[in-house]
């Protein structure tokens, strides 16, 4: 049995549903797109992406002495309608990656396991990466014949659609390359179409800006405000753009335990989120990805949520808060409890506004006439 057949066959007791392989180099056009990604200022607070371009353009920039990817996916597959969620706006919507083990944990210790074998069967150097390496994932897979980048910018595969986490395994190990994948989009725009909050300036192209997923885990500060209402319920991440794509209809359940949603996480109450202190965040999220932006962003988006709920009993989940010793989840409290009483928000402005020491709460406090406006007719 060749090297390549044996890693297969490896690849799939580990657990793997998809492998490929790839010469470890891109070409330079994929460094071209990161850079005309960051030259548009499309990655926002992502500032590690900048620093680490230099490596990102290339593996071999990273790793000299590689000389082949071993290109790997795992389904994760959803049973239902992902987005189904959106319509019951007491709830809060965690992308589906996210509603069960923290993949970056699952995944890194699969492919750990399958380099060492590597390793030890045919005495090769082995480096192995999942998303957080300065490692352009999605062109290499594409590159290794695992799928293509779809008009969303993400990974589509003709026989798992949108539902794959990837791992990739760097090694000295010259391997016969798999030819690349092919762009089937056609003239498809789902993905773009769907997107709340447009992102995607062009097809191939996304502004991590305006992003959901990139507002509710990646940046820290407030949310912009002209983008708050379009977040829907959404408090980590979002599906919209993945749930739509066409090709999914080939994809399946995934099988896998670790990544089978967890019961607390699948239509959690925005009241009992909006309640949890530290201890209580990390409790719930124990394993899970979601504990990785901590406790306070976490609150600001489910607050944001509450405030796109039109729950006039949620107001008082939002008014609890306004006291939060952190400051971001202040100014969210405020912005939902105007959006959902602005007359109660206007009685305890009185005392909040003038008592308040952090200027971005502040300016939370400042659109309150006219909110009142609007309510009063």
């Amino acid at each position: 049995m060749s090297a390549a057949a044996e890693i297969r066959a490896e690849a799939a007791r580990a657990g793997f549903d998809a492998v490929r392989f790839t010469p470890a180099r891109l070409p330079a056009a994929a460094g071209d797109d990161l850079d005309r990604f960051l030259l548009l200022g499309y990655a926002g607070d992502m500032g590690w992406l900048a620093l680490t371009r230099a490596r990102r353009r290339s593996p071999e920039r990273m790793w000299p002495d590689a000389k082949s990817a071993i290109v790997l996916g795992a389904n994760y597959g959803p049973a239902g309608d992902p987005l189904a969620i959106l319509a019951r706006r007491d709830r809060g919507a965690i992308s589906v990656y996210a509603q069960n083990d923290d993949y970056h944990d699952v995944v890194k210790k699969r492919l750990k396991a399958l380099a060492r074998r590597i390793a030890g069967r045919f005495d090769a150097e082995v480096k192995v990466f999942v998303d957080t390496a300065p490692l352009m994932e999605k062109p290499l897979a594409e590159q290794a014949g695992l799928g293509w980048q779809g008009k969303h910018t993400n990974l589509v595969s003709r026989d798992f659609g949108s539902w794959l986490f990837l791992g990739t395994i760097l090694t000295t190990l010259d391997l016969p390359a798999d030819p690349r994948e092919t762009d089937h989009c056609g003239s498809c725009r789902a993905c773009l179409d769907i997107c709340p909050t447009d992102a995607f300036p062009a097809p191939g192209e996304i502004d991590a800006r305006r992003c959901i997923s990139y507002l509710t885990i990646e940046h820290k500060g407030p949310v912009p405000r002209d983008l708050r209402p379009a977040m829907g319920n959404r408090i980590y991440g979002c599906d919209d753009c993945l749930a739509v794509c066409p090709w999914n209809k080939f994809a399946r359940q995934t099988e896998e335990p670790a990544f089978l949603p967890r019961a607390g996480l699948t239509a959690p109450r925005l009241a009992e989120l909006a309640a949890l202190d530290d201890a209580g965040f990390r409790a719930l999220f124990r394993k899970s990805a979601v504990k990785r932006i901590g406790r306070d962003r976490f609150v600001r988006n489910v607050l944001i949520a509450i405030g796109n709920s039109g729950d006039a009993d949620l107001a008082a989940s939002a008014e609890a808060l306004l006291g939060d010793e952190s400051a971001l989840v202040r100014g969210a409290a405020v912005w939902a409890l105007r959006r959902l009483d602005p007359e109660r928000a206007a009685t305890l402005r009185a005392t909040a506004e003038p008592a308040e020491t952090d200027p971005d709460v502040r300016a939370e406090w400042a659109p309150l006439d006219t909110a009142l406006r609007a309510y009063s007719g």
